[in-house]
Formats: structure tokens, sequence, C-alpha cells
């Protein structure tokens, strides 16, 4: 990368600017260990959400609430955030996030227990976004969920699909980065959805349900 387009890069990835309430968030998560999605990265989201008119979103990681906030920033004032995470320690700080923002609890569905068990409970082509941000060993299984759950029209976004730059790297061949590589292929390939790859942050595949 010459040196003006890595200045291009960062102005890019800067463009957005995070409030005080996304750096508490973002603080909160570091010190839980929670490593928050980038500003980038959440203003993607954002824009995704809004561009769907997105009133119903699942998410797969909560974190400690960073991409949450940037989500719920972009649904209509109706829209409901279906949030799920292993760890309730980390869910109740993103509920603290969501409360400082002043979110109606209406408005999050805050859900501790494992993705792929509380995933298949969630209705048939009922949600217009799903964000995954789990464990990268099943992203695979989210995908194939994710494709359950979206409406016609309505869209997936993967984080870390470019895990750490190794996904470009063939000699990179360990297990993360082989199922996140070949993740990315299948569902570049797959007729059902129309995919791109988004180089914000660690890598932001997204693809819409045709």
């Amino acid at each position: 990368m010459t040196g003006q387009r890595l200045a291009s890069w960062v102005y890019a990835e800067e463009f957005v600017p995070e409030d005080d309430r996304l750096l508490d968030a973002r603080a909160s998560g570091e010190r839980l260990g929670a490593t928050p999605v980038g500003a980038s990265t959440g203003a993607a989201l954002r824009v995704l959400a809004a561009t769907l008119s997105a009133t119903s979103v699942v998410e797969i990681g909560t974190g400690a609430g960073v991409s949450g906030l940037w989500l719920l920033r972009g649904m209509p004032a109706d829209g409901v955030l279906t949030t799920i995470d292993t760890s309730a320690e980390h869910q109740r700080s993103a509920k603290a996030s969501f409360a400082a923002e002043g979110i109606p609890h209406q408005r999050t569905r805050v859900i501790t227990g494992q993705a792929l068990e509380v995933l298949p409970r969630l209705a048939d082509g009922a949600y217009d976004l799903v964000v995954v941000d789990g464990d990268k060993r099943e992203y695979p299984a989210y995908a194939e969920q994710a494709a359950r759950l979206l409406r016609r029209g309505g869209a997936m976004a993967l984080d870390n699909m470019l895990w750490h730059d190794a996904v470009a790297d063939p000699a990179a061949r360990d297990e993360t980065t082989r199922t996140l590589r070949d993740l990315g292929k299948a569902l570049r390939d797959d007729e059902r959805f129309v995919t791109t790859l988004l180089p914000v942050g660690d890598g932001l595949l997204v693809a819409v349900k045709r």
C-alpha cells in the first residue's frame, strides 16, 4: 500500500467519529475483553440498518454494546434489536450503554445463551438484518441460520472476514482463517445472495438475500 493510499484508508476509517457514549461503551468492552467493532464498521452497520429501514435486527455477539448502539442509531424509532451473547457480564455492560443512550427497554431483546441454540427458535423470514460477530468457528452455521431468518431483500453482515489480513494471504492456513476464507467464497458464489466484501475495519462481508 502506497503512502497516499494508506492515508486515504486511514481517513476513511476515521471519517465518522465516535461520540462519548460510543467511546464509553468501547472502553467497557476493552476492559471486559469483548473486542468491539471498529468505528468504520459500526458506521457501515448504521448505514445498512438505515438503508433497510430495519425494524427487526438480530445480532450475534453483544459485547459491551458498541455495535448495538450503531445499529440502533440507524434503525427506525420502532425498531427492535435482538442481541445474543454467551456472557451475562458483557450484556450487563451493553444494557448500561443502551440506557445511557436513552433507548427504551422494549427496543432491545437481550438473550444470554449459545447463538446456535437461540437462533433456531427465531421465526423464518422475519428479520431485516442479521449481524454476525461471534465465535468464528461457528460462522458457517450462523450464515445458514441467517439465510433462514432473513426476509427477501434483507441482509447479513459478517465482521472480521479479512481476519487481521490473514484471509488474503494464501500462506495462512490456520483453521480460523480457512473457515472464514471458505465461507466468504461460498457466500460470494451462493445464488441466494448478492454479496460484497467491504475493506472496512477487519473486513465486513455483506450479503443481500434475493
